[in-house]
């Protein structure tokens, strides 16, 4: 995490802490300054702890405070307390948190998770600005965090655009398209994919070109790829190599892939995934950090559901 970010929410729950303690208060009225005391504790200390741990993770430790002084106040605190006597705030706000959090935190445990495209590396299909559905439980209903399945459902299949915690830094979430499976070998040779020997239909649909940040015009050409009747668009710069040698890490399973000048081909180990980006030329995916274990998973991308620059976008399903 940044230092800005840091002094960011330290300040935030700093502050929240002054409303909460020095804030008038009368009996028997809410005071709407303690009351954005605790939002402004709840989003400091939430803001510090995503520096450290997933989002999920930091949802789950709150959800776990809020329930324990919710579950405190209802079965103990609450039975001796006389019946017209005024709740603390430090435990009326908490408990009046925990519903809320709690039912956030399980839609998106175990339904469905909102994300928003970041980059480039998913165009054409999606571009930057797409908020994005995940739908939790293609692959398994998982236990929260820790992400172990609890209860198998579907299986990765080939083309599916998947969500997952990023191998070098699990805080953060990457979006790619699932080309290999375990077991498979994948090759990328002069911009052509192949999965176990056999080339994936390649067909031409001209050309096409995006702003990338709103400073330059990218000129790519555009091809429909079918693996095993799942259909997509890619883009591909002819004139760039295959991959950029001098991006390629030290990866766990790395002695599975061979490089060559022209390409390279990896072997997926059991229990992983080798994923790319549909902008080949534009990606940091597989060829460079390596395989996706299957716990890193978070689910499979299905819809568009906001783009603020792209109304139109909304709704778009994703291939």
């Amino acid at each position: 995490m940044g230092s800005n970010l840091v002094w960011l929410w330290s300040v935030l729950a700093i502050v929240g802490v002054l409303l909460i303690l020095f804030s008038p208060k009368q009996v028997g009225v809410k005071s709407s300054a303690v009351e954005w005391g605790y939002l402004g504790l709840l989003g400091g200390c939430f803001g510090l702890l995503s520096g450290y741990m997933t989002f999920s993770a930091v949802m789950l430790i709150i959800v776990l405070v809020t329930g324990a002084i919710w579950a405190l106040d209802k079965f103990m605190l609450a039975r001796r307390r006389a019946a017209d006597a005024e709740v603390p705030h430090y435990i009326d706000f908490p408990r009046g948190f925990f519903p809320i959090i709690a039912v956030v935190f399980l839609l998106r445990s175990f339904v469905v998770e909102p994300f928003q495209i970041p980059s480039s590396s998913m165009r054409p299909g999606l571009i930057v600005g797409d908020f994005i559905l995940v739908n939790k439980f293609s692959y398994g209903i998982r236990l929260p965090v820790a992400n172990n399945v609890l209860l198998p459902v579907g299986q990765v299949q080939h083309g599916d655009v998947v969500v997952f915690n990023y191998p070098e830094d699990e805080k953060v979430n990457f979006i790619k398209r699932v080309v290999g499976l375990p077991g498979d070998v994948v090759s990328y040779q002069g911009k052509q994919l192949s999965i176990n020997g056999k080339l994936v239909a390649h067909v031409s649909e001209g050309e096409h070109q995006y702003v990338e940040k709103n400073l330059m015009m990218v000129q790519t050409q555009q091809y429909r790829e079918t693996i095993e009747g799942h259909s997509f668009a890619t883009l591909v710069v002819p004139e760039a190599p295959s991959y950029l040698p001098q991006g390629v890490r030290q990866f766990a399973g790395r002695e599975n892939c061979q490089y060559a000048e022209n390409g390279f081909s990896c072997k997926v180990p059991a229990g992983q995934y080798f994923v790319m980006g549909d902008n080949r030329d534009n990606s940091e995916d597989s060829r460079y950090w390596g395989f996706v274990e299957d716990r890193l998973l978070v689910g499979k991308a299905f819809l568009v559901w906001m783009n603020f620059g792209d109304l139109g976008r909304i709704g778009t399903r994703i291939e």
